[in-house]
């Protein structure tokens, strides 16, 4: 057993000297409650640690005592609809164990020991299994299927494996013979460092988005599974509630939300929300596909920057079973802080605004992690991250928002006077894009509609213009503008109002199926190209105005249900009848 004695307590932030030989990253336990740290710096004979809990209390001389293994998380069955800490302590059994409050020095494994689990074979004694060959399943969740994997490393025979019964996590399953005649015994779970990546056969190429349900995100700015996304805004303009929009209604398989360092109240509304919420694709609860992490904002430091790490892996350890899982990460900037707050205690010499010279590369590995891969037993899955960054005063040129742009591919950038106009989802369709465009392009023509490209671009276009012709109208009045760009104005605001704003509380808004979206964006396009039509024939928009289309087009997206799409022929006939009833009335008079 290695252990050393504390030299210097600095918050998190401690320093031991002795004879200990302790490696980089090795799991350490402090003191007489053993508070749980980590190694992050070595000094000949003095190690620098980082403790994922308060160090009040602690005192110089105490012994530090090492684990000699890095910080790593046990993956199992069970994870699904759980909560866990930063550190994937479960809280629920930290609350039986310790009440409201969260004692120094507890533990408890992310899986239950104890809860058995009916464990189906699918090989038998002689196959040939290599690392991550599927050897049986539990039924996790009553939507969720957990593939018990051959672990890391792990080549050659079955010698042994029980038949279909119920048992604990850590009974031996099946015995595995190498060439070399070792024998490896596979059980529910494994073990895995929660900062080394899981390795996997193949990176493929993107090529289908993570739907959601919300239009400004599926139609206008997609995001791939497999895909990353940031989520920049100031306080108040909605990341959080976008976040959980999300959550609860992409068609992802599993959810892995991560609450990094947010307010405490904000967590408790997830906490409390998700196990009500019934997921729209199967009816089941939706927490039977959701695994929650919370480090609210109290929590110690160190804890926060780890909790990012805990999400990703076990979102990899999903994606080799198979499952395309999405994380969502609120917040980076939180994460980012506590990475400053720990270089600061370490005096390493500070960047940008304090930032450690190192966040770029932290921001790359974690990022990086996303994907959509073949796994070593031929699997297809992906890990979409979403991650929320909270630039103080909304200011988007600051460190954590400029570097995480470098390695994202989708930005929606949530813009504060929409919030406050009420304008939901603040993303700001000025600044957002999306990289994903060109990869998706063959998936929307062939499960949406062959149009859907070329009607979302005549949309971005009006944005575009609308965005020229609003700089103009302000400077000279709109009075001056010809009645063709004044239709523009008018249809973009209906764009802005019918599409892009999205009610989160309306039963038919707060989700819309892709092909909705491509509908009530074809009907606004067929408005603007009829009514441009007319209007190169001398009729006033002001005749346009008083069909009352654009008007009733602004409520299509609550009257029109989801399951009802053959309405929008109707409401077609209508456009086309009614101007072309102004148009014959022109002729008319004329």
């Amino acid at each position: 057993m290695q252990e050393k004695n504390i030299i210097s307590i600095n918050g998190p932030v401690i320093k031991a000297r002795g004879e200990g030989d302790f490696a980089m990253s090795d799991m350490v336990y402090v003191g007489e409650d053993k508070i749980l740290g980590e190694v992050i710096r070595l000094n000949k004979d003095i190690a620098t640690i980082q403790v994922y809990e308060s160090s009040s209390g602690l005192r110089v001389g105490e012994k530090v005592i090492g684990a000699e293994e890095p910080l790593s998380l046990t993956l199992g069955p069970g994870m699904i609809g759980n909560i866990f800490d930063g550190i994937q302590r479960p809280l629920t059994d930290l609350y039986e164990k310790t009440g409201d409050f969260i004692k120094r020095g507890i533990t408890a494994l992310g899986v239950d020991l104890n809860k058995k689990w009916r464990f189906f074979p699918k090989l038998k004694e002689g196959d040939e299994v290599s690392y991550g060959s599927i050897i049986g399943s539990v039924n996790e969740t009553k939507l969720i299927v957990n593939k018990i994997m051959v672990p890391y490393k792990i080549t050659g025979k079955i010698s042994k494996i029980l038949p279909e019964a119920e048992y604990t996590p850590n009974e031996v399953l099946a015995q595995i013979t190498a060439d070399d005649g070792k024998t490896y015994n596979v059980t529910m779970i494994q073990k895995w460092p929660a900062k080394t990546p899981r390795p996997y056969k193949n990176r493929l190429t993107i090529k289908e988005p993570l739907i959601t349900g919300q239009r400004v995100v599926d139609t206008m700015f997609p995001i791939a599974k497999g895909g990353t996304a940031m989520l920049p805004g100031g306080f108040g303009t909605g990341k959080t509630m976008l976040q959980h929009q999300l959550a609860k209604w992409s068609n992802a398989d599993i959810i892995v939300y991560i609450g990094c360092g947010e307010r405490g109240n904000e967590m408790t509304e997830v906490l409390e929300d998700f196990p009500k919420l019934i997921d729209p694709g199967t009816g089941r609860p939706l927490i039977e596909r959701t695994v929650l992490i919370a480090n609210t904002s109290n929590m110690p430091v160190a804890a926060r920057e780890a909790s990012i790490y805990t999400g990703i892996t076990i979102a990899e350890y999903y994606r080799d079973m198979g499952y395309n899982v999405a994380i969502m990460a609120d917040s980076t900037s939180r994460w980012a802080e506590a990475l400053r707050e720990i270089s600061g205690r370490l005096e390493e010499m500070p960047a940008e605004e304090g930032f450690p010279s190192y966040l770029p590369s932290r921001l790359s590995q974690f990022y990086g992690r996303a994907g959509l891969v073949e796994s070593f037993n031929g699997a297809l899955g992906s890990v979409t991250i979403i991650g929320a960054v909270s630039p103080q005063g909304s200011d988007f040129s600051e460190p954590v928002t400029q570097n995480t742009k470098r390695f994202i591919h989708t930005f929606w950038g949530l813009k504060r006077d929409l919030a406050y106009s009420r304008h939901y989802p603040a993303v700001d369709w000025n600044i957002s894009y999306s990289e994903y465009l060109s990869d998706l392009q063959n998936w929307y023509e062939e499960y949406v509609d062959l149009d859907f490209w070329d009607i979302r671009s005549k949309a971005v276009r009006l944005l575009e213009e609308e965005n020229e012709l609003l700089e103009i109208s302000r400077v000279v009045g709109q009075d001056v503008l010809s009645d063709s760009r004044k239709l523009v104005l008018e249809v973009a605001g209906a764009i802005r109002i019918g599409f892009l704003q999205q009610s989160a509380l309306n039963e038919i808004d707060t989700a819309v199926p892709i092909k909705k979206q491509f509908l009530m964006l074809k009907v606004i396009i067929l408005i603007y190209e009829r009514a441009l039509k007319i209007i190169d024939k001398g009729i006033p928009i002001s005749a346009i105005k008083k069909t009352g289309l654009l008007d009733e087009y602004k409520k299509i997206k609550f009257e029109i249900d989801n399951s009802s799409l053959d309405k929008f022929n109707d409401f077609e006939l209508k456009i086309k009848t009614e101007l072309k009833k102004i148009e014959e009335e022109y002729k008319n008079h004329v």
